[in-house]
């Protein structure tokens, strides 16, 4: 693909990083059993907030636009979108593939309002379709994501001048050539003062410099909100920047929780990437939606800043004879665009789930095993984000979920 997936590689350093983290993501299967400020921009009310990514590079091998949030039924149920990903140089923002944006030519068939694109036009590619879906939903908020796992490295040069980057951001982000699009920023920084792709080294207290920077650049009028992580191990990845300190500064927060397991431990064992609790035999404690939630929660940070995390897709072993999680493995399983990771609209006929631990689904199909939300599970998560009283719920990617958009439809 364009660009790699969001980067779900951002695990496989996770244990090379352990010691950096120190000094300065159908055969009979059984089911286990889980064991128990700065001035704020206008918001939807705590608690309704659905927030789904859309991949720039979706244009190319996904061949999903615009026009499949209208088609799915997504866009009625999406409160935002967040457009990854913008890339981070030269201590700026910048613009990512400028052709899939900005330029791409959308046929008739294409494109969100039936008509085709012309040679002559100021604005086509995604940018122009996402004008196109604002217009007829008036209410739905986009927001410009920057960073990801393979862009995270240019945010410590940007740290180093945290006023110069937020006026390349503003810049950018509001350019008339696309007016009206963006109603914020994103920050994506995987991650700060830690290993990701690479191993930030900017200082605890650099993201939440970035921060202060941007809300102070983009004001109480438009949206400032980011990715973080959530390794709530001790020692962990929370522990090495001042998301607390960052938070005022914020809108909400998107804990990634999901990525906690998979297929960069290519022996296993097996265990679901996107556990809402803790199970018997978890590989690491603590990686877990409640373990992450209520760390952060702890910092003292409010519970509507921050939003529940679901994957719109699964990740998977091969050679596993063990139904449960906690077998063995001899690698990654086949993915339709990478191995080891592949759609729920995939997964959910390939490899139908057949049991349930931790608060999510897993499924055995020959050697293959693979863990995924459905429906079911995220009804699960949907209780729990109610319970908590978190401001909502945010979603990697909008091109998982099937046509009819059968996972957004389970987001409460």
């Amino acid at each position: 693909m364009h660009i790699p997936h969001r980067s779900r590689l951002r695990a496989l350093m996770a244990a090379a990083c352990t010691t950096v983290l120190g000094a300065g993501l159908l055969a009979g299967a059984g089911t286990a059993t889980a064991t128990a400020a700065a001035p704020a921009a206008p918001q939807a009310k705590a608690g309704s907030k659905v927030v789904g990514y859309f991949t720039e590079w979706g244009t190319y091998d996904r061949k999903y636009y615009a026009k499949n949030v209208e088609t799915s039924g997504s866009a009625a149920k999406l409160t935002h979108i967040n457009y990854a990903f913008g890339n981070v140089t030269g201590g700026k923002c910048a613009m990512g593939d400028s052709y899939a944006a900005t330029d791409r030519a959308y046929t008739a068939d294409e494109s969100v309002d039936g008509a085709a694109d012309t040679w002559d036009q100021p604005l086509r590619g995604n940018f122009n379709q996402l004008l196109q879906l604002k217009k007829k939903h008036p209410g739905l908020k986009i927001l410009w994501s920057f960073g990801g796992w393979t862009w995270s490295g240019g945010f410590g040069e940007a740290a180093k001048d945290p006023a110069a980057f937020a006026q390349s951001c503003y810049d950018l982000v509001n350019n008339s050539k696309w007016a009206g699009l963006f109603d914020g920023i994103d920050i994506d920084w995987e991650y700060p003062n830690a290993c990701g792709n690479s191993c930030d080294t900017s200082g605890r207290d650099a993201f939440k410099n970035v921060m202060a920077a941007l809300r102070s650049k983009f004001g109480g009028g438009k949206l400032v909100t980011a990715a973080i992580t959530a390794d709530a191990s001790s020692g962990g990845k929370i522990e090495a920047a001042d998301y607390a300190g960052a938070a005022q500064y914020v809108d909400w927060y998107n804990p990634m929780t999901y990525d906690y397991f998979g297929a960069w431990d290519a022996s296993g064992p097996t265990a679901p990437h996107s556990p809402l609790t803790s199970y018997s035999g978890i590989p690491k404690a603590d990686f877990n939606t409640t373990s992450t939630i209520a760390k952060l929660r702890g910092l003292g940070i409010p519970a509507d800043k921050l939003l529940l995390g679901i994957g719109f897709y699964g990740r998977g072993w091969t050679g596993v004879t063990q139904a449960e999680p906690g077998g063995k493995a001899t690698g990654p399983a086949a993915g339709t665009y990478e191995q080891g990771i592949d759609d729920y609209k995939v997964l959910r006929t390939k490899c139908p789930a057949t049991g349930t631990v931790g608060g999510t689904a897993y499924a055995k199909c020959g050697s293959d095993w693979w863990s995924y939300d459905t429906p079911a599970t995220i009804a699960t998560k949907m209780t729990y984000k109610n319970q908590q009283g978190l401001g909502g719920t945010f979603f990697w990617e909008l091109s998982g979920d099937t046509a009819n958009g059968e996972l957004i439809k389970a987001i409460d």
